[in-house]
């Protein structure tokens, strides 16, 4: 599958998904316009990805300085697609990268450990 790369904006975050490697990579900031919009089309495109994995070693690089709540939905969504690809036998590794001062992303990074167990999450302080 040809890997995803959109360039960040000053609204939008990195994504880098490079599906031969089984790297995906999303930093930056995140509060677009429309969520939805920005976020579907990775989501869709993860879907795909991920349909075609069978007991792969897949590693999530996640640096989000900021995100809205709308992005909150969408992020939600793509690692609950992550968790279903972790709980269907591929081994799925969440680092999450965040400011040792931002009580607000550690919070996140704790829920969604707590929400989605089949990842293999690492909280990872920068």
């Amino acid at each position: 599958m040809e890997p995803l790369f959109i360039a960040a904006s000053p609204t939008s975050p990195e994504v880098d998904f490079r599906f031969g490697e089984h790297a995906l990579s999303l930093k930056g900031e995140s509060y677009p316009e429309n969520a939805a919009a920005f976020y579907g089309p990775v989501i869709e495109r993860l879907r795909a990805y991920l349909a075609a994995c069978d007991g792969a070693a897949i590693t999530v690089n996640v640096s989000l300085a900021y995100f809205n709540s709308s992005s909150t939905k969408m992020l939600f969504t793509l690692f609950e697609a992550l968790n279903d690809a972790a709980s269907a036998g591929n081994s799925v590794q969440l680092n999450w990268y965040r400011d040792e001062e931002d009580d607000t992303i550690e919070e996140f990074g704790a829920e969604l450990r707590d929400d989605f167990p089949a990842l293999q999450f690492h909280d990872r302080p920068l």
